[in-house]
């Protein structure tokens, strides 16, 4: 009877060495990828009005990053263009948010077939941004606006006196700005960074010590497929996502099946070295994140967690874009 004991003692200990070791992931402990769409849905509630919002853009001669309170919400790495882009899952409650922009150089450009080096802003460099949104209970209606900005101009007069506008900003190298308005949601939600530390006050060296083994611990977490802590990581985005954005369960869970699949079912998933970043804080000093430092438009203002996966019969990147955060009277991060 003892021997048969330690028998069955030692193979259950050589099968839990044989398994994956996983690592500890202590934030959302009781979320699995199972159950994330259930407890997510629990939490969506539903108005008599649902608005979106979103903000209008058009922009050209720059390049752009556009920001709701800290975080980057759009980036777009082309000489100009126009479109719109949907904001409510950074607007975690009515009131004031502030709206603000970062513009670069073309660096690069070709013109009438020749290579031509744009290192600063020019005269006719511009940004406009409109903030509006619609209400999903009544698709009919017009879009509502709530405030419009476009970049200051400077007045000046030509050689023949006529007055000609140019940009403010031109002949720099970088230019930002802001504009706050007023918002109403629905809902009040807590993110769990409100209340966290302010990072820029920490010794920076210490920083990025501890920020580096973080990352490396939350790439060994995807790298090995972890599908229960990266439900843990994604899940108060993607929350936060779903209560602003009014989804259903079944869109929920879509969402979540496309995501998922990609770590459960596509064996051609291949994490890249973290290698090339540069620090950088978002939420006035209250996420940090280490991003791509590179001006090649395919990566530029993504962070240096990321992969490659063959997705619809070609490689394509994954940047699995993720801010950290150390809460008040807390020494670790976690990750929002």
């Amino acid at each position: 009877m003892k021997k048969a004991i330690l028998t069955l003692f030692l193979l259950l200990s050589l099968q839990s060495c044989l398994q994956k070791k996983e690592t500890m992931i202590t934030q959302n402990p009781n979320i699995t990828a199972d159950n994330l769409v259930e407890e997510i849905a629990k939490q969506v509630k539903h108005y008599p009005s649902e608005k979106v919002y979103k903000i209008r853009y058009s922009n050209d001669n720059c390049y752009f990053e556009m920001f709701v309170d800290g975080i980057r919400v759009h980036k777009l790495f082309v000489r100009g263009g126009s479109t719109a882009v949907e904001v409510s899952n950074l607007l975690f409650h009515s009131g004031k948010h502030t709206i603000s922009y970062k513009m670069y150089p073309l660096y690069t450009l070709e013109e009438e077939g020749k290579i031509v080096k744009q290192n600063t802003l020019v005269d006719k460099s511009y940004v406009t941004l409109e903030v509006c949104s619609y209400d999903l209970k009544n698709e009919e209606a017009e879009d509502i606006s709530y405030a419009e900005y476009a970049t200051p101009n400077i007045a000046t007069k030509n050689a023949q006196g006529d007055t000609i506008y140019k940009f403010a900003g031109a002949g720099k190298t970088y230019y930002e700005g802001s504009f706050e308005v007023e918002l109403d949601v629905p809902y009040q939600l807590q993110p769990p960074f409100a209340t966290a530390q302010d990072l820029r006050k920490m010794d920076q060296k210490l920083l990025m010590t501890k920020l580096l083994a973080k990352y490396k611990e939350v790439w060994q977490i995807y790298k090995n497929r972890e599908l229960d802590n990266i439900a843990r990581l994604e899940f108060d985005n993607l929350k936060h996502y779903a209560i602003s954005n009014y989804e259903t369960k079944e869109t929920i869970a879509e969402d979540w099946e496309v995501f998922y699949n990609v770590f459960k079912s596509n064996n051609t998933l291949e994490m890249q070295p973290l290698e090339n970043y540069k620090l950088e804080f978002f939420a006035d000093g209250k996420l940090v994140a280490l991003m791509l430092d590179t001006k090649d438009n395919r990566f530029r203002g993504n962070t240096a967690l990321w992969a490659k996966v063959d997705y619809e019969g070609g490689i394509r990147p994954l940047f699995l874009n993720k801010y950290f955060y150390i809460p008040q009277g807390e020494t670790e991060f976690k990750v929002y």
